[in-house]
């Protein structure tokens, strides 16, 4: 066992790693160690700021569930942006879950807007499922505001997809976009550019959400299909 590993163990959390592998089926309970996310956080950034994680961030693949979200907790604390895209490239394709894929939120992606759309791009026409995932949810947190396109709809939209984890990242995006550029996702529904599942959930997502307004709720859901 590494000491990485041990260092985990020092943190197992029975009870938590049973809520985890309800939530993740799709993996194999037996590789959940149980870590909270607040102590591999910490983790994270106690390896990063020593300067002691680069032989863990190239030991790939891992053995545990625990120590993918601390690689990706490693990952979103790097400064510079180079060293962040090509660690993550050698990362991406070892994903095999939601929740890894969505706790990557580097925070050098704020200072390199150009050059992350650039990535992205290559990124949503990957054939792995958690790399197309990771950059719909990398449109919607870093494009939806100021940087906004109504492009960048459009290259959501055009994904075509049976895997599930895509479609619902997919139906989040636009119902997040109807909340934040209303009047250019609306189109996509009221023209039903997507598809049947992806329609209906982002009409199902928009109407959970407390960012949209009563009365489009009501008008969504009379545009279901």
């Amino acid at each position: 066992m590494t000491n990485i590993q041990k260092e985990l163990f020092k943190y197992q959390d029975k009870k938590y790693r049973e809520f985890q592998a309800k939530l993740i089926p799709n993996i194999d309970d037996k590789s959940i160690i149980g870590v909270r996310t607040p102590i591999l956080k910490k983790l994270a950034k106690e390896l990063y700021k020593n300067n002691n994680y680069q032989d863990f961030l190239n030991s790939l693949p891992h053995q545990y569930f625990d120590e993918y979200q601390l690689h990706a907790f490693i990952i979103s604390e790097i400064k510079d942006y180079d060293s962040c895209i090509r660690y993550l490239n050698n990362f991406l394709p070892y994903i095999d879950n939601w929740a890894t894929c969505d706790q990557l939120s580097p925070k050098v992606f704020k200072k390199h807007k150009t050059e992350l759309l650039k990535q992205i791009r290559v990124w949503i026409k990957s054939k792995d499922t958690y790399t197309i995932r990771f950059a719909i949810g990398l449109l919607m947190s870093h494009f939806l505001d100021d940087d906004y396109n109504d492009s960048y709809l459009n290259m959501v939209c055009k994904i075509k997809s049976d895997e599930y984890y895509i479609n619902m990242m997919r139906a989040w995006y636009f119902a997040t976009a109807l909340a934040k550029q209303y009047d250019s996702t609306i189109v996509y529904l009221k023209d039903n550019k997507l598809d049947l599942w992806t329609h209906n959930k982002t009409i199902q997502k928009a109407i959970e959400s407390n960012r949209i307004d009563n009365n489009i709720k009501d008008y969504l859901r009379k545009l279901k299909r």
